[in-house]
């Protein structure tokens, strides 16, 4: 009769031995929450969030805005966790980019400047695996698949993560349900220089043919009356640029609004950046100003969009439900 003996492990065996066990028994949490924003004036997107999130009972942190400050805390806290979801919440358009920041106090995430916080974020994040959904509630970024690609990889460097963003706009706190989406339709007029709501809704129309909206009446009322009406809020978008000059001499007077447009016209980067926001120049109030040998442009446009609930084509009657394997609303990487 033969007797197996257990080989008696060397003290690096031992190590290895540890370690596997103890990834082997990681705690797997459903989700965290990071809502990485603070609300402005009347608008309480992040409020809202938040009360959604800790109403299903997920882990909310509040008070960090930037991706940067994320995986640090990731790298802190999820020592002895793998996380199933880690949802992102923060604003987002298709003109400024996301509110998030890439490194703390740095610059909003845009695809411009993505490529440099990648390159400063390369590291390994805790509690991230192939298993892992990193869900970004920002406004639109499904319709940016480049950019949402950019943010997979800042956690991809040991992992192999699903990201996912929807193409709608995310609403929290609704009259009709916690969380819902919504499809925009945009307008846009010089702030201050409302034509009005009667021409606005004829320009929306002449854009969006193929829609049967109230644009007239939605364009008017700011908040849900009844379930899946079209409803309206505004944003502005402000471009800023400075001159110097060597001398006083030098500086353009740009005493028109005509002046300004030209002045912007024929500047290639000027043109290229408002080329880039595709918004017409006359939608925006233009401003000028001269201080000692610098020139100041300002240009403002507000925007006002009409969100449409998307409503369940399965359950006639109600709002699609956001869950984040629905293909349909989310795009996944």
């Amino acid at each position: 009769m033969t007797i197996g003996l257990s080989k008696i492990p060397s003290k690096q065996e031992n190590k290895l031995a540890f370690n596997t066990s103890k990834s082997a028994y990681k705690n797997t949490a459903q989700s965290i929450v990071f809502v990485a924003g603070f609300d402005e004036d009347d608008n309480t997107y992040y409020t809202n969030a938040t009360a959604y999130f800790k109403s299903k009972n997920n882990h909310v942190v509040e008070g960090l805005y930037s991706l940067e400050e994320i995986i640090n805390w990731l790298n802190t806290n999820a020592n002895d966790i793998n996380y199933k979801k880690i949802h992102i919440v923060t604003h987002s358009n298709a003109w400024r980019g996301m509110s998030l920041r890439g490194l703390k106090g740095g610059e909003r995430i845009t695809l411009k400047n993505i490529g440099k916080t990648s390159e400063m974020l390369l590291q390994s994040t805790l509690g991230v695996t192939d298993e892992t959904s990193i869900v970004f509630h920002s406004c639109g970024l499904g319709n940016n698949p480049k950019l949402l690609k950019e943010l997979k990889n800042i956690f991809s460097m040991d992992a192999n993560p699903k990201v996912t963003a929807s193409p709608y706009f995310n609403i929290f706190g609704g009259k009709y349900a916690a969380h819902y989406l919504a499809q925009p339709f945009y307008v846009f007029h010089p702030t201050a220089q409302s034509p009005g709501p009667m021409q606005l809704a004829q320009e929306i129309e002449k854009t969006y043919p193929h829609e049967t909206i109230d644009w007239f009446t939605a364009l008017k009322t700011r908040e849900e009356t009844t379930l899946g009406t079209p409803y309206s809020y505004r944003f502005n978008i402000p471009v800023e640029w400075e001159f110097e000059y060597e001398s006083t001499d030098d500086i353009p007077q740009l005493n028109s609004k005509d002046a300004i447009l030209d002045f912007v016209s024929d500047n290639d980067e000027m043109a290229l950046a408002m080329y880039e926001l595709n918004v017409p120049l006359e939608k925006f109030r233009w401003t000028s100003k001269i201080s000692e040998n610098t020139l100041k442009i300002y240009g403002k446009s507000t925007v006002l969009c009409v969100l449409k609930p998307v409503m369940d084509v399965e359950d006639k009657g109600n709002y699609v439900f956001p869950i984040v394997e629905n293909t349909a609303v989310y795009t996944t990487l």
